[in-house]
């Protein structure tokens, strides 16, 4: 695989009232592969969610650059470019919401870098086919659930057709059924080759990813399979994060003798390996 998105020693500074300035990033590197899945998670302030804006061209590094399919994101003519190959989906569907109607709504961003109408018309149709609402197309945003507002904005982004789509904590603001049919969705886009970037603080989303990266205080401090990273127990809890619950209680039972391989740490994983035990 190729890589879609390279980070080089990234470095990012809000500045404040008198110019005083707050690093959020301190010094960043990694790639990410095109149709991977990758989770990035951190407490609050860990840097997380201005990383994806840096990534996807809303804020410009202090220091290091940003590629996205080889393109610099402090490059101002590849801007749009850059966007359209790496969506973005917010935490707040309302903040992402522009038409009065939803599949006008779906359409902004493609009639906004001029696609042809007969396009435009396709895109909308299949990606809110994707997202599940294609019934709701002429409803108005502001009736809907915010598990429907945030499937609709998702569906937007599909339609710019991008390689990569990154949800900045997309279930943050949602109900737990909220939550699974977003995930849901996000695990079928990337199961048809969409490259997934997803920042969240929900342990038990970031384990579905293929890689988990950590972050704390600006830095990546963790990176790996969710096998490798669910391992590292204490040193999660010392950084005030916690591993699922599916994979503490596994790690109990390996205390207590029983012996469930290490790759085991969701519960459906768990109830089958316990199920084939004699």
């Amino acid at each position: 695989m190729s890589e879609i998105i390279k980070i080089e020693n990234l470095i990012f500074e809000y500045i404040k009232e008198e110019e005083e300035k707050t690093r959020a990033i301190d010094g960043v590197s990694f790639s990410i592969e095109k149709g991977s899945f990758t989770a990035i998670i951190g407490k609050n302030g860990s840097g997380k969610s201005t990383l994806a804006k840096n990534v996807n061209g809303l804020l410009i590094p202090t220091e290091g650059v940003v590629y996205v399919n080889g393109m610099d994101t402090k490059d101002d003519s590849k801007i749009w470019d850059i966007r359209q190959s790496c969506g973005m989906v917010f935490q707040n569907p309302d903040n992402q919401l522009v038409s009065s109607i939803v599949e006008d709504d779906v359409a902004f961003g493609p009639e906004n870098i001029g696609v042809a109408p007969a396009e435009i018309r396709t895109r909308v149709d299949e990606a809110l086919k994707a997202v599940g609402m294609e019934s709701f197309k002429t409803k108005a945003p502001h009736l809907l659930s915010g598990g429907q507002k945030q499937r609709i904005a998702i569906a937007g982004a599909i339609a710019m057709k991008p390689d990569c789509i990154i949800f900045d904590e997309p279930t943050a603001m949602l109900d737990p059924k909220g939550r699974d049919e977003i995930m849901n969705i996000i695990q079928k886009l990337h199961a048809e080759g969409i490259t997934v970037v997803l920042i969240t603080h929900f342990m038990e989303e970031a384990a579905k990813a293929d890689r988990i990266i950590i972050m704390d205080e600006g830095k990546v401090v963790l990176d790996g399979s969710p096998v490798d990273v669910f391992e590292k127990r204490d040193f999660l809890k010392s950084i005030n994060l916690d591993v699922p619950f599916e994979a503490e209680l596994c790690a109990r039972l390996r205390k207590r003798g029983i012996e469930i391989p290490k790759e085991v740490i969701t519960l459906d994983e768990m109830v089958n390996y316990l199920c084939q035990l004699k």
